[in-house]
């Protein structure tokens, strides 16, 4: 039986990052209603996630800036803006960052602000910061609610929040709700474009949309290995119209010709596993079948990825992105340490055909469930 650590383990990153936070200012029926809809353009690279009168258009392929916290090499602030300008160059715009993620927004808004003096309209208009707040579960008020919004806002330089994405941590408290409903209210009064949702499980997003809350997404961890998203929230969200962006969707780079062919149970034998995200995943690979199983899914990707002549990375997120929901996919940047342009574009004009899915299918289906192991979408950050 594989052994599954406890919630601190999974949390590493999150905990260590939410410890640093500065002190800022029986479920009914859904109702079925078209509220949300995605469409991409020609080249499958862009899509707009609706909600009533809410819509965004964003790259399915997003710059996920958590390596900004720590623990993946230092960053440099200069060259971290120079290296978002070169993914916003080559039309990869989109960048995903947190109030906890250390410099990120900061980061952003240095690169926006360069981006308005330095690049033509057209390159503005399709920049998208996405950001999250993620609060401790104390009350919420209005003002506490808009005072935390309002520093994202100024750290970002921006009047207007493209996406809010709210993290919470103890469903024992209902404030999320009133979190939400105060987030809707500053939607409304135009400092926020979307508001959607990180980490939510199945059954809180349901109580969430019966309250009328309008999100737009839930960004949740979703990979080959880790499927649990499709198997109770995207019924959800196909019912209901609300998207997914997923993140950890190449394992911290696990996914990747790096570790193929290698075992890890010999010291000194195979790379290390030297970033938290390397180490977060490793616990996942562990959880849903072990490094032996492990290897032969690299095994098939990478077939597949020499047939197509393509990275495993961009196999896999291939794989997720046309998973039903899937409006995006995260892939992490380690901003002036190293650089991902090529093969992230890459993935908007690969077409995975029916043996290569099956394929995939069939090695993903031989790990354990991880729905019953772990728990449903973010249960990961809440197990006691």
């Amino acid at each position: 039986m594989t052994e599954i650590l406890p919630c601190s383990c999974y949390r590493l990153v999150f905990t260590s990052v939410r410890a640093k936070i500065r002190t800022r200012n029986g479920i009914g029926a859904v109702k079925l209603r078209p509220i949300s809809c995605v469409a991409t353009d020609g080249e499958n690279s862009s899509v707009v996630v609706k909600n009533g009168k809410d819509y965004l258009e964003m790259c399915r392929v997003v710059n996920g800036m958590w390596q900004t916290s720590g623990g993946w090499g230092k960053i440099d602030r200069d060259n971290a803006v120079d290296a978002m300008l070169r993914y916003a160059d080559a039309g990869l715009a989109t960048f995903d960052m947190a109030d906890i993620y250390g410099p990120a927004e900061d980061l952003y808004g240095i690169f926006i602000n360069r981006v308005r003096r330095e690049r033509p309209p057209e390159v503005l208009e399709k920049v998208r910061g996405l950001t999250k707040w993620v609060p401790s579960p104390v009350k919420m008020t209005r003002s506490f609610v808009e005072g935390n919004i309002d520093v994202s806002r100024k750290r970002m330089d921006v009047a207007c929040l493209d996406m809010l994405q709210f993290h919470w941590w103890d469903y024992s408290n209902s404030g999320y709700l009133d979190a939400l409903k105060h987030l809707t209210d500053l939607k409304d009064e135009g400092k926020i474009k979307t508001v959607a949702l990180t980490n939510f499980d199945t059954e809180r997003l349901r109580i969430i949309l019966e309250n009328e809350i309008p999100v737009v997404s839930n960004q949740v961890q979703h990979s080959i290995v880790d499927m649990r998203p499709q198997q109770k929230m995207a019924e959800l969200c196909q019912q209901t119209g609300v998207k997914l962006i997923t993140y950890g969707t190449v394992m911290g780079g696990l996914l990747s010709e790096k570790f193929l062919d290698t075992n890890l149970a010999i010291p000194f034998s195979g790379p290390s596993l030297n970033t938290p995200s390397l180490q977060k995943y490793k616990r996942m690979v562990d959880a849903w079948g072990g490094w032996s199983l492990f290897q032969t899914l690299l095994q098939v990707l990478n077939k597949i990825a020499r047939k197509h002549g393509v990275p495993i990375s961009t196999v896999a997120v291939k794989y997720i992105l046309d998973q039903p929901a899937v409006a995006g996919s995260m892939i992490g940047v380690r901003l002036g340490l190293s650089e991902h342009i090529k093969d992230a574009n890459a993935v908007f004009s690969l077409e995975l055909d029916e043996e290569d899915v099956d394929s995939i299918r069939d090695v993903s289906s031989r790990g354990k469930d991880l729905l019953r192991v772990i728990g449903d979408c973010g249960d990961e950050y809440r197990r006691a």
